[in-house]
């Protein structure tokens, strides 16, 4: 799959996506990564989904140490388990920005097949770590997230 890729499904209990992704990261799981089932175990996801954030802000032109934002909510929907040595890739996309906060949603899918594994939406809310507080957001950050996702948020 390239970068602008409007993700597809052949599972109909997956969710369109809203917007072309252009941000996408291989991931590597481990054998320790498997579950007693055989499966990647759930928090396994989330770790991949962090890792992806982390290159997002980057890829955007942001060093992640200096985005001041803090994870509010995140939610993921699992559609199919994954198992060892699948190809697994991480899409990341924020999807809409308010004067406080921004929405991501991410999807794990499998590199080679492009099934779908799982979709997940985090909301990070703008802080302060001076003084532990909530601020507005950097609009110089929002600018080049626009520029990145090649559309106004």
């Amino acid at each position: 799959m390239q970068e602008g890729t409007l993700l597809q499904s052949d599972n109909p209990k997956v969710p369109e996506a809203q917007f072309p992704f252009h941000h996408v990261l291989p991931v590597q799981m481990r054998f320790t990564d498997i579950d007693m089932l055989g499966h990647l175990n759930n928090n396994v996801y989330l770790s991949f989904m962090d890792l992806a954030k982390v290159n997002y802000f980057s890829t955007v032109g942001m060093d992640w140490r200096s985005i001041k934002a803090v994870v509010v909510h995140i939610g993921c929907d699992f559609y199919s388990p994954s198992y060892f040595n699948e190809s697994l890739e991480v899409w990341t996309q924020v999807t809409s920005v308010s004067t406080h906060s921004f929405k991501m949603e991410q999807r794990i899918v499998n590199g080679v097949t492009g099934q779908t594994k799982c979709v997940g939406h985090t909301v990070m809310a703008g802080f302060d770590p001076a003084t532990a507080k909530g601020q507005a957001l950097d609009r110089e950050w929002v600018k080049a997230v626009e520029q990145y996702e090649q559309r106004k948020l």
